[in-house]
């Protein structure tokens, strides 16, 4: 392609509609935007879905639902087929392991293993949690299974932490 090819390409283009230039123009005087109001000076700009002053429909709806996303664990699952063909018969399997292995990715905190594929290595496994399904066929070549349990951070708001003030004193802490 040349650049004298692409000044040849004409592309039909409709001049640009200019407002507020006389009255003979049919958009003089108010320019289309209506009589009086905020909507007509310069420099005022609306936010999204905003009512003129009306109570806005997002607030006047009912909220409704609850969200458990703040508690949410996130897994990151494996499968023991995938495990028959990165690790050796007798080996530890851990997050670290699958992370250098390249099963899991870094920013993976817990781990989870599911039951698709078929395992024929007997494994040391620790994860977080283990289905149904991984528990016997690994349990099936005779490889073991360490869960430990997930730990949660954040406390929901409206528990009380303990020893909150005014409870649990006795008449001796007084004096």
């Amino acid at each position: 392609m040349n650049l004298d090819d692409v000044k040849k390409i004409k592309v039909k283009r409709s001049k640009k509609h200019r407002v507020g230039r006389g009255p003979g123009s049919g958009w003089g005087t108010t320019a289309g935007r209506g009589n009086k109001g905020a909507g007509q000076r310069s420099g005022t700009s609306f936010r999204l879905h905003f009512e003129g002053g009306q109570m806005p429909l997002y607030r006047r709806l009912p909220k409704k639902g609850f969200t458990n996303a703040r508690f949410k664990v996130d897994m990151h699952v494996v499968n023991v087929g995938d495990l028959e063909g990165a690790f050796e018969a007798g080996s530890k399997v851990t997050l670290d392991e699958l992370k250098r292995v390249g099963l899991a990715p870094k920013r993976a905190k817990y781990l989870k293993v599911l039951g698709f594929g078929d395992l024929t290595k007997a494994l040391t496994i620790e994860a977080n949690g283990v289905s149904a399904g991984a528990r016997t066929k690994i349990e099936a070549v005779s490889g073991s299974i360490e869960v430990s349990p997930t730990s949660t951070v954040m406390r929901p708001k409206f528990t009380r932490k303990s020893g909150a003030a005014g409870k649990n004193r006795t008449p001796d802490s007084e004096a």
